[in-house]
């Protein structure tokens, strides 16, 4: 069941964040993973458009594009031809940016469980016991819904992609296509919660299915944090965490 009030409460529950991180000096959990995610980021940015420039450059000279545009000797035609260069490069950031965040949420996931589990310890005013294996387990599970939701998101994304070009109907596949985003993103930090209260994956799907609104409303927020440079990566990741346990407080997670 969707609910507006959930998308609500969930965009209010980041500045109740600020204020939990403020109060209780958690600065150490938010900065550290944040320089790591913002250094990673670059790096990776850096070698996406390099390498997708010299895919396209190579891709070019093999079905001799590249040669056919020189012999027509037409400014507009080689000026297609550069955009069109260039949209290909923009296409595979693009791609880098929504998969990304999965990826770093799959290597930083022990940082990110804890700090969750921090933040409902601190909470509810007592501590959950640590374990090796059991944190094992955990990554496991983060790493297998990480890729469920990538499967799913990259279905809808397609799914939408198709949809686009259509008349009129197309206009709006960007603004469904960002709450698609979203609400994986935040499906991703509301299950911090659920694998800690030993919701198995089923389960955790079943629980944020019906909250999806609160997923929704993390997800949007965390989407557009993402969108400032530096400041947004490094701040993001761990806020939306925070806020989702947080957010999940009232809800009964069993």
């Amino acid at each position: 069941m969707f609910s507006f009030r959930e998308v609500l409460s969930a965009i209010q529950s980041y500045g109740k964040a600020h204020q939990f991180i403020m109060k209780h000096k958690l600065w150490k959990w938010i900065l550290i993973p944040g320089i790591i995610y913002c250094i990673l980021f670059i790096l990776g940015f850096y070698f996406v458009w390099g390498y997708s420039g010299a895919f396209v450059e190579w891709l070019t000279r093999l079905l001799h594009i590249t040669d056919w545009v020189q012999d027509l000797e037409s400014s507009w035609v080689s000026f297609l031809f550069i955009l069109v260069g260039f949209s290909v490069q923009v296409i595979f950031v693009y791609w880098y940016f929504s998969y990304f965040k999965y990826l770093f949420l799959i290597v930083a996931s022990p940082v990110f469980s804890y700090l969750s589990e921090k933040t409902e310890a601190i909470l509810e005013h007592k501590e959950f016991p640590f374990s090796w294996s059991q944190l094992g387990q955990d990554i496991m599970r983060g790493i297998k819904m990480s890729c469920r939701n990538i499967v799913y998101q990259t279905g809808a994304i397609l799914a939408l992609l198709l949809v686009s070009f259509i008349p009129v109907v197309g206009w709006l596949t960007p603004m469904i296509g960002f709450f698609i985003e979203s609400y994986f993103y935040g499906f991703a930090m509301m299950d911090y919660s659920c694998e800690r209260h030993r919701l198995n994956m089923s389960q955790s799907i079943s629980f944020i299915r019906q909250h999806r609104g609160m997923a929704l409303g993390n997800g949007m927020v965390f989407y557009i944090f993402m969108l400032l440079p530096v400041i947004g990566w490094m701040l993001a990741p761990s806020y939306a965490v925070i806020a989702a346990t947080i957010d999940l407080q009232d809800k009964r997670l069993r």
